[in-house]
């Protein structure tokens, strides 16, 4: 399979001012976080149909696998961000047509993918039974470090597929990407239907079925991809190559080096989010099903922001190796301005029907649930306002990794999601006794926080570079 590069750079600020400028740039950022976004909705697609499952088996089994998830997630999204800063070394690469070191960067990432795999996977593997020691309900435990045994292989074969996402996106070929996670849709849709209830003579392993068919969707979908990959033109001589398959010191450093602070910030934010929900695990089974429910149907929102704030991150790079601060300014907040856009509109859909979402993933046949899908309903309307915060911070993360700022973000993290959002969410949730709907406010206050801080770094640290650049300071943008 083979997918045409297309040139998205934007036209220069010197070029175009006020209104055309902010139509022609809306048009190549959008047109180059189309693509990103779909395939982060279908790879979302994966874990929301588990829910969906899961969701049909019961309080007791959501509540379990959610907290194997989150926890899952923790140590996924860390040893993704290690990986991450491949697409940009990558992408460098390509530029200077050095094809020896692509090699050598997959190589790096593959090194990175696989030691993260092993010890993430050895960590869920042992951390079951230890949550009983934070509050959580036994018989939750007790299903969750089932889940956790079937799920911690599949980190493996995750990251390696992760890596070769950020490989080709580098290259700036996200199709094959996309066709593979979209094939991987389908199948987790029949697998879990097989799995769960035991069909064609296969045995019914309940919700431990759903553990099973992820794991196998991954292996499938890495396998996939690099079949793929074999058959594109373009991207099989940088799979084959010599470089892809020898150890190179320097570039394992490099990725190691630009990764680090990315996977911290990863890390912190997938961190607060997990220690919030073990907060909520501790206020009941119900609490905790209502925070798998929701943080699920957030996580599908957030995948737009993420969209765009890599693609504004691209394009701010390139605005960054041609000293054009003033650009790169413009460009930062201009996806700042789609995410708060898209986030909003999402919004309205939660404000004016929340019951009707929250049923997509709960059925109200179980004993129980209706009051989750009140719990969830009520959590969504908080979920409305908290989603911008939470796209605003995350494009903010994107954008200063453009201009070369990813230490930046994770002591910014630290700050607005553990001084502010933590803290926030237990005297709310817990001390205050607001419970559920108090953890989600103090989390709220987190991004919010997060999100300022960001955006302030990054305007300050573009006017910098500016005035390096040029001796002056930035211009205030012209009116549209």
């Amino acid at each position: 399979m083979s997918t045409e590069t297309t040139d998205t750079t934007p036209t220069s600020g010197a070029q175009t001012t006020g209104a055309a400028w902010w139509v022609r740039n809306s048009s190549a950022l959008l047109k180059l976080a189309f693509p990103l976004i779909l395939t982060n909705f279908a790879y979302v697609a994966l874990t929301t149909v588990d829910i969906v499952m899961l969701g049909r088996l019961g309080a007791v089994e959501i509540a379990a696998a959610g907290l194997a998830i989150a926890l899952f997630n923790q140590l996924r999204t860390t040893g993704t961000g290690l990986v991450t800063g491949v697409s940009n070394l990558v992408a460098e690469a390509r530029v200077r047509d050095d094809r020896k070191r692509v090699g050598a960067l997959l190589f790096a990432g593959f090194f990175w993918a696989t030691v993260c795999g092993v010890v993430f996977c050895v960590a869920l593997m042992l951390i079951g039974p230890l949550l009983v020691l934070l509050g959580q309900d036994p018989t939750v435990v007790d299903k969750a470090g089932e889940f956790l045994m079937v799920l911690a292989p599949g980190m493996l074969p995750c990251l390696w597929f992760q890596n070769l996402r950020h490989f080709t996106t580098g290259l700036k070929r996200p199709g094959p990407l996309l066709a593979i996670t979209l094939a991987s849709v389908g199948v987790t849709i029949a697998l879990n239907y097989l799995l769960v209830y035991g069909k064609f003579g296969l045995p019914a392993f309940g919700f431990v079925g759903v553990a099973i068919a992820t794991v196998t969707v991954f292996l499938l979908s890495f396998m996939a991809f690099v079949a793929v990959i074999l058959r594109d033109r373009t991207l099989r001589p940088y799979l084959t190559s010599p470089h892809a398959r020898r150890w190179n010191g320097e570039a394992v450093r490099s990725v190691w080096r630009l990764g680090l602070p990315i996977s911290g910030t990863y890390a912190s934010e997938a961190g607060f989010f997990s220690v919030l929900t073990l907060v909520i695990g501790s206020l009941g089974v119900e609490a905790l099903a209502a925070q798998t429910v929701l943080n699920q149907i957030v996580y599908i929102v957030f995948m737009v922001s993420a969209g765009l704030s890599h693609a504004a991150s691209i394009l701010i790079s390139e605005a960054d190796g041609r000293d054009d601060y003033r650009e790169a300014r413009r460009t930062g907040l201009l996806g700042t301005a789609w995410g708060t856009i898209a986030t909003l509109l999402v919004a309205v859909v939660y404000v004016l029907a929340p019951d009707a979402v929250v049923s997509l993933f709960l059925s109200a046949e179980h004993a129980g649930d209706t009051d989750i899908i009140a719990l969830t309903a009520t959590g969504l309307l908080i979920a409305a306002l908290m989603q911008v915060f939470d796209a605003t911070q995350n494009i903010g993360n994107g954008i200063l990794r453009g201009i070369g700022d990813t230490a930046g973000p994770f002591r910014i993290s630290l700050v607005g999601y553990w001084l502010i959002g933590l803290p926030a969410g237990y005297l709310l949730g817990v001390t205050a006794g607001w419970g559920v709907e108090g953890v989600w406010t103090g989390q709220t206050i987190g991004l919010a926080a997060t999100a300022a801080l960001l955006l302030a770094a990054f305007l300050r640290r573009v006017d910098r570079l500016h005035r390096e650049t040029s001796g002056a300071p930035l211009p205030e943008p012209e009116p549209s």
